[in-house]
């Protein structure tokens, strides 16, 4: 490294619950992102980029660790990290950088290293990954934004609760659904203006100091209702509608956990809070409602986002600044009837990935597209490899700087593989109604430009021809023409857990001589 006024800075920016096809640039209709647009022209976008798993601590855990879920354990929300892995801010501390977060990692801390006493352990997403400082923490309680609310005049009694309820008194026109009701708050006044404000002065005083930050946007994360005029940009006449059989109960005899997971939405606040809706049998006008809204929290987090490109721009930090702009997880919006994240279907585990690498020999690949499979556990390794530090053996993802640097890797992936583990410890809820113990609440998938399968450990397979079957109604596993497909991808399956299983120590040997390590 060059000393530290020249040191490059690196700027991660997750936006929760974005789906990759929620882009202006590429094609949608109804969403429009002209600053992530402007980017797009200036770096380079991986279009099939998949998260390892699903809902956010443990697709967040994945990204920021480079682990599988197979690897690192924390399956679900409030799921403790094993304090042994690294992670990304551990890493980059090692080269002198002071990792910051702005927003949250929902990390469940290691009991072990806790007392039973401690109050890190009395709420699932409250913990922030080790490694980073944190000028603005926004857990769920967002306590930093809803004090500001107050200090700006709201009626807030109830905190966060309150600060997410339709605006009282709002007459709603009759061609607009429930979600077209905006927040009681002031579009300059929401968490993600709050969120993108407090960076921008935390940047101010650091126009000559290197700097490796964190940018979490809570949005387009539910509850979906959106600010004036979010909430009205897009009209819900011009809306596509979600991708769905005839009725709930046909869809649902695709798969055990698709009947349930259709029946955990079809009830009022289940999804989205303050919604007294049915989201499996609202009226086309509320689904077609809902989608327009979750576009219109999308172009805000466009606005703070342009905002924030603008400020690096404007103080000379463009170029010298690394830019990733991703997602921790999806978002179903109501095809199949589900809407969330924790279903098998690519609408939950397909991710935007944008990538701004400002050195001179990136130029030629900036403005262009990437057709490979990459996953969210290549994050980590790229801004490690692109900082010159090396990868922690623990790591799963490999680096995409060739991809920056306008090659392509030696023996890339030609499939992607992702994880979800359903269980519910507490309530016992999803487990009683499949008729499987915790352990066994599982999935795993493999993907690649022909087949999907999707392996249960308890439950049927799936397989899906994602060629002809884009959004993966019929279910091709069992047909006797198919046992031949299904059974390679299995197989392919499997392999992938023998090489991916952790492996920290297996390429090092104790004998004469002292510690052997094959690098």
């Amino acid at each position: 490294m060059t000393s530290a006024t020249f040191k490059p800075n690196v700027l991660l920016i997750c936006a929760d619950q974005w789906r990759s096809d929620c882009i202006s640039g590429l094609g949608h209709r109804n969403v429009r992102t002209p600053h992530l647009d402007a980017l797009m022209k200036e770096a380079m976008t991986f279009r099939n980029h998949f998260g390892q798993c699903t809902p956010c601590g443990p697709s967040r855990t994945s990204l920021l660790t480079g682990l599988y879920l197979m690897n690192h354990r924390s399956g679900r929300n409030g799921t403790p990290l094993d304090g042994r892995h690294t992670n990304l801010a551990l890493e980059a501390r090692k080269l002198g950088y002071e990792p910051a977060l702005f927003g949250y990692t929902d990390t469940s801390p290691d009991p072990r290293r806790h007392h039973p006493n401690d109050p890190a352990l009395t709420a699932y997403d409250e913990g922030v990954l080790p490694g980073f400082i944190t000028p603005l923490h926004l857990p769920e309680d967002m306590g930093h934004w809803i004090s500001e609310l107050i200090a700006l005049g709201y009626d807030l009694p109830n905190g966060r609760a309150d600060a997410f309820r339709p605006r009282r008194g709002f007459v709603k026109p009759p061609d607009r659904g429930f979600r077209f009701i905006p927040t009681q708050h002031k579009a300059e006044h929401s968490e993600t203006a709050f969120l993108t404000d407090e960076f921008i002065k935390w940047l101010s005083i650091r126009r000559t100091r290197p700097w490796f930050a964190h940018l979490v946007f809570f949005r387009p994360h539910p509850p979906i209702i959106a600010p004036e005029p979010y909430n009205g940009n897009v009209h819900p006449k011009d809306v596509d509608f979600p991708h769905r059989a005839a009725s709930p109960e046909a869809e649902g005899r695709q798969h055990p956990l698709l009947a349930h997971e259709i029946s955990n939405v079809a009830r009022p606040d289940a999804y989205d809070e303050h919604n007294p809706l049915d989201l499996v049998r609202a009226a086309d006008l509320e689904i077609r409602q809902m989608r327009a809204t979750y576009y219109g929290l999308i172009e805000e987090t466009d606005h703070h986002l342009g905002r924030v490109i603008a400020h690096l721009k404007e103080s000379g930090q463009y170029d010298r600044t690394l830019i990733i702009v991703t997602s921790d997880h999806a978002e179903m919006l109501g095809d199949h009837y589900v809407w969330g994240k924790e279903i098998y279907f690519d609408g939950s585990f397909h991710l935007p990935l944008v990538i701004r690498d400002p050195r001179p020999g990136a130029k030629t690949s900036r403005g262009s597209m990437v057709e490979a499979f990459t996953e969210a556990i290549d994050i980590m390794p790229t801004i490690l490899d692109w900082l010159g530090a090396d990868i922690p053996r623990s790591c799963d993802g490999r680096s995409l700087l060739p991809f920056l640097e306008g090659k392509t890797p030696d023996h890339w992936r030609d499939a992607v593989f992702f994880e979800h583990d359903f269980r519910n410890v507490r309530s016992q809820r999803v487990e009683q109604a499949l008729g499987i113990p915790s352990d066994e609440c599982s999935y795993a998938v493999v993907r690649d430009n022909k087949y999907k399968y999707v392996h249960f450990a308890a439950l049927p397979p799936l397989l899906f021809d994602v060629v002809n079957d884009l959004h993966e109604f019929t279910n091709l596993a069992g047909r006797p023409e198919h046992l031949g497909t299904e059974l390679r991808y299995a197989q392919k399956l499997l392999s992938w857990r023998l090489v991916n299983q952790e492996r920290l120590l297996t390429n090092m040997h104790v004998g004469e001589g002292g510690v052997f390590e094959r690098k």
